[in-house]
């Protein structure tokens, strides 16, 4: 029971006299900004279909050209922050971008962290700070705050691929904006090969690279080989999951948030706590039963969903002769940095 006074208590003249002075009673809104328990989220559950969004992005590249464009993206919008917010959750942003055969997205660079996670096509690259990354299915690539990047495409078919941007935290922060730049010149190596093996890294007689984001392309087919290895490893294991990490440091690849790679067995059935974070899925191979909060998200490929904080969940793989593969984005590193991240195993408050 709320035995806090409302506004409505309050004399007119009183909280008139307030307002004139840019000033605002705390206690009739307290337990709206601290609830019991858990925490009021504006996040939904929510299910972006890949066979709804990809004709509508194709028919985006038929309707607007590069030039117009810059970049051409479908935001996967989460309702419960309204669509004209353009956020899947409170700290992340998810997009759709569309590259036609021949096309250049022109280089720039902005203050929000961001990640392309490839979903179908090949030719495609994304240079990042003179670094050439070609763009695979399933490969992630970074490109971190203020990093100069620009996208092209070489090959004979549309690519697409997912965004994952801080955006809305930026934004929320009013530190979010971008410059334009010039075509950039292509720089000899590349981290992915550099770091191509865990646990060996170049020796400082070759020198090592001295930036805050050494790797920038991390390949799927490294990572799903990595999951099956686990897998075939240690079957005693139920979550078979991997962190991308920087290779130097041991940290999250970028500094707010965190993607990892996920392996539901055939016919596997996961059962996750409670967390803290958003979380995001994407799959990459396979299929999956999302169920959370009331809702059942079955996921194909390339499909995406979005699942509020301080939410258990239970994934499923829908094949009993073939592993699922996901893409998972969280709010995870941001939630450690403000020593906010909870587990709640039995969904139970964390604090006394």
């Amino acid at each position: 029971m709320n035995d806090l006074g409302r506004l409505e208590d309050l004399p007119a003249d009183y909280v008139a006299a307030l307002r004139e002075r840019n000033l605002v009673p705390l206690w009739p809104s307290l337990r709206g900004v601290l609830p019991p328990q858990i925490p009021t989220r504006q996040t939904k559950p929510t299910h972006w279909a890949y066979a709804d969004i990809k004709p509508l992005l194709l028919k985006a590249g038929e309707l607007t050209p590069i030039e117009k464009a810059e970049r051409r993206v479908l935001v996967l919008a989460n309702p419960g922050h309204t669509l004209e917010k353009m956020q899947a959750s409170a700290a992340l942003y998810l997009g759709m971008q569309l590259l036609l055969p021949g096309e250049w997205a022109p280089s720039h660079r902005h203050t929000p962290n961001a990640v392309r996670m490839v979903v179908e096509g090949e030719g495609a690259w994304t240079t990042v700070d003179g670094e050439k990354c070609p763009m695979s299915r399933g490969d992630l690539i970074l490109t971190p705050t203020g990093r100069w990047h620009e996208h092209g495409h070489d090959g004979d078919q549309p690519v697409i691929w997912l965004d994952v941007l801080d955006l809305p935290l930026m934004y929320y922060l009013e530190v979010s904006y971008h410059l334009n730049g010039g075509r950039q010149e292509t720089l000899p190596g590349r981290g992915d090969r550099a770091y191509s093996r865990a646990g060996l890294l170049p020796t400082p007689v070759f020198g090592r690279s001295g930036k805050r984001y050494p790797m920038l392309r991390y390949a799927w087919a490294d990572a799903k080989a990595a999951l099956q290895s686990i897998d075939a490893d240690r079957p005693d294991v139920d979550h078979v999951q991997l962190t991308y990490t920087n290779p130097e440091t041991g940290e999250d690849a970028e500094n707010v948030l965190g993607f990892h790679a996920l392996m539901l067995r055939p016919g596997q059935t996961l059962q996750l706590p409670a967390r803290s974070p958003a979380c995001v899925y994407h799959a990459i191979e396979g299929r999956a039963r999302v169920s959370v909060a009331g809702h059942d998200f079955d996921l194909k490929e390339a499909d995406t969903c979005c699942i509020p904080g301080y939410t258990p969940t239970r994934l499923v793989n829908a094949s009993a002769s073939e592993p699922a593969f996901l893409f998972v984005a969280d709010e995870s590193p941001l939630h450690r940095k403000l020593g906010v991240y909870e587990v709640r195993p039995d969904n139970q408050p964390a604090m006394p």
